[in-house]
């Protein structure tokens, strides 16, 4: 058993964890963390970002950062790197090492953000329109992370609870499983694998299998 078989639910908006920055300068809303208790290896949330501030450093993490709300945010790297994610849904991987300044466009953003241990995991994050029926299949070692960005969803036989917008779905691993999610929207998808299932993949190359759409 690894996290990734964690067993499948909806999460939806309303639960989601709230909390202040140990800086003052933000807050967090955690969707999940795997495993939920001790050091996590898998980590999803939502950061409400009021003011420019650093941003903390994760020692072996990898992260994406995706603009949920907002008409932008800077991200200033110490080597001199600048990046600016801009409306509608830009996003960003990087390393968790990294030194940040996070700098606002136009006022406060509202960013998801993903972030996994990269020597127990890899993880993959499709932005996708949702028009009728979309696809997911789960393998003993392969989870999906479904965050509705808008609209409305539900899985086909009542297999979990329906989906509004802002509700995120967590779809574990184990023996291989078929879910249909019908609806209309927009959607964050998100393969999640053991380490070594990329292992001869370059970042800007890999596909996503396990994922279809098709209209209805």
């Amino acid at each position: 058993m690894t996290v990734l078989n964690t067993a499948s639910r909806v999460i939806p908006a309303a639960l989601y964890q709230r909390e202040r920055w140990r800086n003052g300068l933000g807050w967090t809303r955690e969707i999940l963390r795997l495993p939920e208790q001790g050091e996590w290896q898998l980590r999803l949330s939502i950061a409400e970002i009021e003011q420019d501030a650093a941003f903390s450093a994760f020692p072996g993490i990898e992260r994406e950062l995706v603009l949920l709300q907002g008409e932008g945010l800077r991200l200033r790297f110490d080597d001199g790197r600048v990046e600016t994610l801009l409306p509608p849904y830009q996003r960003l991987r990087f390393a968790g090492e990294a030194a940040i300044t996070g700098e606002l466009v136009d006022g406060r953003t509202e960013d998801f953000n993903l972030m996994w241990r990269r020597d127990a995991l890899q993880a993959e994050l499709l932005h996708r329109p949702l028009v009728g029926s979309m696809l997911f299949f789960t393998e003993p070692d392969v989870a999906w992370a479904i965050h509705l960005l808008a609209g409305q969803a539900e899985f086909e036989g009542g297999t979990l609870p329906p989906m509004a917008a802002g509700d995120t779905a967590w779809l574990g691993a184990g023996q291989r499983q078929r879910f249909a999610l019908n609806g209309g929207g927009e959607l964050l998808a998100i393969r999640v694998s053991r380490a070594v299932a990329w292992s001869s993949c370059s970042p800007g190359k890999r596909s996503a299998p396990g994922v279809s759409a098709s209209a209805a």
